[in-house]
């Protein structure tokens, strides 16, 4: 199997990905942006949390699921058929009468979001070189920029002059052109074999996955609920090693994730998700809780972070070529650290420009460790595996999100009663449950020197993962540098790019 497509279609094909990537980016904060209305109308309030937290479930679950099911079926029928699924789980969203109801509809929206970023990945790692992909994900990247101003604004606006149904139907539209142009433009050259899909596999992975995710959101949960939980997903995770051992085609081959190279980039990963999302829930909270700042100056904090992630990611190709694959990789190792030692330094009274640069580096450091551990990867196997290892490093990003984002809210916690001790720690608690709390935590002098002080203690494990992220980043087996990125070269359609400085193993 294999991609035919012409170099006059291919900007079609990358259009028709960036529609189908922006779907998915704009999700979260056009649904953010509305909750509060749908709540509302809907009741339910307790569930609140549970309508972002389903999609996120199914999407991270079934991640690695599409990427191997591309690998044997092709990319274009499971990527379409993964829109379709987000298309229908969208109808039914907007027709949802209960917060149950939507909740069951944002696990099937979900499902079919898994497959999008992984496969859409993988399209361009089979059709483009490594430095013309560089230069083709710089401009993907920007999809996810674009959404973070568009969502919120969109958000209002259908909030303010439609049914809040139209927050998930916008989606119809965008979808069905998306789908459109994959069968338009997007050909593929299928050897027709028969396939012994691990459907066991599959779903015990699933059962595993979605078990330690909830694990991991759910953590005011009950001592007999986390201990299920936890024996759920040790058993569902040792059966399904056993299923990958046996099945003639697992779902996730346990020697390629084993390798070397696949191993430390997913590391790499995992750990850059967790700093990620440190980054973007934590500092938010300092600016406006501690120094005293609207939500507007947070929100252009991380502003930089958004902006630098495409643009560094737009400048891969230039800096492959001047310092090879090796040291560019690096170079985003050691960023990531260097900008999260930046919240090192904040006090009060700091200038937002301090956390705002800090912001800047470390999202620079995102763009090239992720764009180019996915090249790595991809490059490092045929046309038949290169799914797989796209979906592996969009599920370690998924999964360190998850981890980041549950790892630093327990530091938080811990710190408040730490340093809070009793009864000012109830008192912060309180302060920070009201809908003003954060804005007006800066008139309360203890309680603002408690947040301050646990705050801190978040940061420091920050930048312990950020640290963990260069090291990771300086273990990837890159054999030598490369002196250019062969300019002239052209993609091979089922091919495997010769790439001087990976270091492919048998």
């Amino acid at each position: 199997m294999s991609n035919a497509v012409s170099a006059a279609r291919r900007p079609y094909v990358v259009a028709s990905i960036m529609l189908a990537n922006f779907m998915v980016a704009i999700e979260a904060t056009i649904v953010a942006t509305a909750m509060p209305h749908i709540v509302g109308d809907l009741g339910g309030f307790t569930y609140y949390s549970w309508v972002f937290s389903a999609f996120l479930l199914t999407q991270s679950a079934t991640t690695v699921i599409y990427g191997k099911l591309a690998d044997v079926f092709g990319r274009k029928p499971v990527l379409v058929g993964g829109i379709v699924l987000f298309l229908i789980g969208s109808l039914l969203c907007g027709l949802a009468n209960s917060m149950t109801a939507l909740i069951a509809c944002r696990l099937l929206q979900g499902m079919g979001a898994g497959a999008i970023q992984p496969v859409t990945m993988t399209i361009v790692g089979d059709l483009y070189t490594l430095e013309e992909r560089a230069k083709v994900q710089g401009v993907m990247s920007s999809v996810w920029a674009i959404s973070a101003v568009v969502g919120p604004l969109a958000g209002a606006l259908i909030v303010d002059h439609l049914p809040w149904a139209f927050i998930f139907w916008i989606n119809l539209p965008v979808g069905l052109l998306t789908v459109l142009g994959f069968l338009s433009f997007l050909d593929e050259k299928i050897e027709h074999r028969k396939a012994r899909i691990d459907y066991l596999g599959s779903i015990l992975f699933s059962v595993a996955i979605i078990a330690l995710l909830v694990l991991l959101t759910e953590t005011e949960a009950g001592a007999p609920v986390l201990a299920g939980l936890a024996a759920l997903f040790l058993v569902a995770s040792g059966l399904f090693l056993l299923q990958e051992r046996r099945a003639p085609e697992p779902i996730i081959s346990i020697a390629l994730w084993a390798k070397r190279l696949v191993a430390t980039s997913n590391a790499a990963t995992l750990f850059a998700g967790m700093a990620m999302i440190g980054m973007t829930t934590v500092l938010p909270l300092y600016v406006t809780g501690v120094m005293g700042r609207s939500t507007v100056v947070a929100g252009l904090t991380l502003t930089a972070l958004v902006v630098s992630w495409p643009l560094a990611t737009m400048l891969a190709a230039r800096l492959f070529r001047l310092f090879g694959i090796r040291r560019t990789l690096r170079i985003g190792g050691l960023l990531v650290p260097l900008g999260a030692v930046f919240l090192l330094f904040m006090t009060p009274g700091s200038d937002p420009l301090l956390p705002g640069f800090g912001a800047f580096l470390m999202g620079s450091g995102m763009g090239l460790i992720s764009l180019t551990t996915v090249a790595l990867v991809q490059d490092s196997v045929d046309w038949s595996m290169r799914g797989s290892v796209t979906g592996s490093i969009m599920f370690a990003r998924s999964l360190g999100s998850t981890l980041g984002a549950t790892v630093l809210g327990s530091v938080l916690n811990f710190g408040i009663a730490y340093f809070g001790t009793g009864a000012l720690a109830t008192s912060v608690h309180d302060v920070l449950n009201r809908p003003d709390g954060l804005a007006g935590l800066a008139d309360n002098a203890a309680a603002r020197l408690v947040f301050d002080q646990s705050l801190h203690w978040t940061f420091f494990g920050l930048v312990a993962m950020a640290v963990l992220t260069a090291a990771f980043t300086w273990m990837v087996p890159i054999r030598r540098d490369y002196a250019g990125m062969m300019p002239t070269a052209k993609a091979v359609p089922g091919a495997v790019v010769p790439v001087g400085d990976i270091e492919v193993e048998p």
